[in-house]
Order: structure tokens, then sequence, then C-alpha cells
């Protein structure tokens, strides 16, 4: 989840939060839409008697409603929201290291604080996993933070952009060598899907283990997938140059990011919707599913750049933003609060051994869920904003994080 933004006075003294009136809309507008996409990509998993078609979990069958929201699943939200996520977690990053080092930290007390974050984020992760989720996230970027920050942080633009260059050719060469091949080779691509039988299984004490190993192994395989790492390093590098803080400085590369991106993005997102709906012919459909997350990095950042254009207009208008974009913003600052509480809404309900209101689920019906479990969510942020009351898990990773900095204050004004 995209990291808090703080302030760190120099001279011992703990950080306190950026005030609000400081905070960059965009960055916030987009961790508000984001919490959508995560949660449209994530409600289709839990129709879990149906028989899954060629992409991700989407059911084989449907009527037209069904057809209609796999398609816009499929083609705008689908392995889209992970890379867009993993851009503005390291875009945080960069932010609160950069603050911290103009307040008067050391180097080393940055990045020790952000090693702390990493590591109970990576945490969090594992407790979401264990009592609710297998599909959490948030042990991934903890995990990249832990691995990429020491790597990249204080790298030169040009090593960054060499290592992104890198990291999305090789990929690219990966994604579709494997589905070339896999045509040739359709046994390689198959076998039991861990994620429906851990939703689909009644019994709360055999999901813990089902969850701990289908959540060990998105683990491994989000690193091994390329395209979260080159998100991440393209999330520092914007960062540095202030690209979402200060995007009147940034419109020509706003503009062609969001254009060329979504045009990727969605254009292998369509071919992936026709390949699910075998409109396209191939001897082996599902082997494009690696293509299509690989692809997915365009969109995210066209997405992220796409807010950024947003934030630039609603401030050109030297006015109050609307009502939408204020409850956007409220859940953008409160978005590892509302991640978690997707979960919260959705694994004891929908699951088998919950409610099982899953089993009666179908595609379109799955979306009006996600969408109406979003909204709730951005009703709470909306609330809790206008009270002044932050996110109980942001409050909860700042505390957890910040204690030993709050000690060796202590010590120092003694």
């Amino acid at each position: 989840m995209p990291v808090e933004t703080q302030s760190a006075p120099a001279s011992g003294v703990p950080a306190s939060p950026t005030p609000v009136s400081e905070r960059a809309l965009a960055p916030d507008l987009a961790r508000g839409m984001m919490l959508l996409l995560i949660a449209l990509a994530h409600v289709p998993w839990f129709a879990y008697t149906s028989e899954i078609g060629v992409t991700l979990m989407h059911p084989a069958h449907g009527g037209v409603a069904d057809r209609i929201a796999q398609a816009l699943t499929i083609i705008a939200v689908d392995a889209r929201a992970w890379t867009m996520f993993g851009f503005l977690f390291a875009y945080g990053i960069g932010q609160l290291y950069a603050r911290r080092k103009a307040a008067g930290s050391s180097t080393r007390d940055a990045r020790r604080l952000l090693r702390a974050r990493h590591w109970w984020l990576l945490g969090f992760g594992l407790v979401h996993a264990v009592v609710l989720w297998q599909g959490d996230i948030l042990a991934t970027y903890g995990l990249l933070g832990l691995l990429l920050v020491p790597l990249f942080l204080r790298r030169s633009d040009r090593v960054l952009k060499v290592w992104i260059g890198v990291l999305l050719g090789v990929g690219a060469v990966f994604s579709l060598g494997a589905a070339v091949f896999a045509q040739f080779a359709p046994s390689l691509v198959g076998g039991p899907n861990l994620q429906q039988m851990t939703i689909a299984e009644p019994n709360y004490l055999v999901t813990i283990p089902l969850r701990l190993l289908t959540w060990s192994t998105g683990l491994v395989s989000g690193l091994a997938s390329l395209v979260l790492p080159a998100a991440f390093l393209l999330g520092l590098l914007a960062a540095r140059h202030r690209v979402l803080e200060e995007p009147a400085r940034h419109l020509p590369l706003l503009r062609r990011t969001a254009g060329i991106g979504l045009a990727v993005g969605w254009g292998f997102g369509l071919m992936q919707a026709l390949l699910h709906f075998a409109v396209l012919e191939v001897p082996n459909p599902k082997a494009f599913g690696t293509l299509h997350l690989f692809t997915g990095i365009f969109c995210g950042i066209g997405y992220a750049a796409l807010f950024g254009l947003a934030a630039h207009r609603i401030a050109g208008r030297g006015k109050r933003a609307s009502l939408p974009a204020r409850a956007l913003v409220a859940l953008g600052r409160r978005s590892l609060s509302g991640y978690l509480a997707q979960s919260l809404l959705f694994v004891p309900l929908l699951s088998a051994w919950g409610l099982g209101l899953g089993a009666h689920l179908t595609s379109w019906s799955a979306t009006a869920v996600g969408l109406a479990a979003w909204l709730l969510t951005l009703l709470v942020a909306h609330a809790l904003d206008r009270r002044g009351i932050r996110g109980p898990a942001e409050t909860l990773l700042r505390r957890l994080t910040y204690r030993p900095g709050r000690r060796r204050a202590t010590l120092v004004a003694e």
C-alpha cells in the first residue's frame, strides 16, 4: 500500500504526519480510484461454483450482462490495478524519503525508517493472508521495498531508466515467448486452481494452510513477473521529479503516458477478452494470460498519469474540488484501511466457510457487489475525513514504525 507521506524534523524530534493542506492531490486521487479497480479485480474470484474460463478467475459462461462485465474487467481492470498499486507505493517511498532528507534526517535514519515500514507491511500481509485473504498484495510490496530500496533509492536517473528498460525488455520476451511456445505444448498450462479451491473450502481451519500456500506462491510470482519491479522503479523515478505533485510542469509527459499506456493496455486487454469469448481461436488461449499480465504495466502507469492530469485540471479551476473528488482523495489517504476493509466485506460474506453468498454470484452480480463495497468504503472514508480522523490501519502502521524513533528521540532530548 502506498507509503504515508511524513515530515521529519531534525534534532531527534519524532516525525509528524504531513498536513492535509500540503498533500499533493494526484497521488491520493489515484489511490482512491485504484481501490475500485482492486475491488472489481478481486470480487469475480468469489464466484466459486462457476467453471473458470481462459482468463484469470472469470467464468467460462454467462449471459449478456455477464459478458459485458467480463469484457470491461478484462480490458480495463485485470492486471492493471496491481501495477498502478506498485507505482504509487514506490512514489510514496520517494515522497517520504525526500521529505525526511529535506527536514535534516540522515540517509541512514531515512532508510532505517523505510526498512521498518516495509518489514511491518510484510507482517501486515502475512496476517492478512492467514486470517482472511490469500490474494494479499501488501506483503509483495513490502518485500519489493526491502529488496529494491537498498539497491535503487539513491541511484542516478540513468541507472533507473536502464533497469526499467531491462526489466520491461526481458519481461516482454518472456511473456511473448511463453505464450507462443505454449501453443505447441498445451499441457504446460493448466492444473488445479488454488484460488478457487481456497474460497470454495467450507472448513475455515482447512483454508488457513491453503491460503498460506497460495499467498506464498503469489509472493514469489509477483517479483518473478518483472512487471512489478519495473513499476516500482518507475514510481521512484517519477517521485524524484515530483511528476504527480507538480503536474503542471509535466503535462506533455503525462499526456503521452496516459495516451500510449491506455492504448497499449486496453488494446491487449481487448485481445484477451476476445480470446476469453473464443472470438479469437488459438490452440492454447490460456497461455496468453502471461502477456495480458505483462501489458498491465502500461495501463496502470497510464491510469496514474490520467489522475495527474485530472489533479491539474481541478487545481486550475481555482475552486474547491467537487464532492466525488474529495471523497476519492479521502479514501486515497486511507488506502491501507480501504484495502483491508474490502477483505473484511468480501471474504466472510462470499466464501464457502462464511455465508457462502459467492455461490450465487455471476459476473455481473459480482461486479455490482464490488462496486457496492467500494462505495461503502468511499462513504466511510469521507465521513472520517470530515472529522479529521485518520484510517485505523494507517494509524497502527505508523505507530509500529515510529516507536523505535520515539525512544531514540527521548534519549537525545535527555
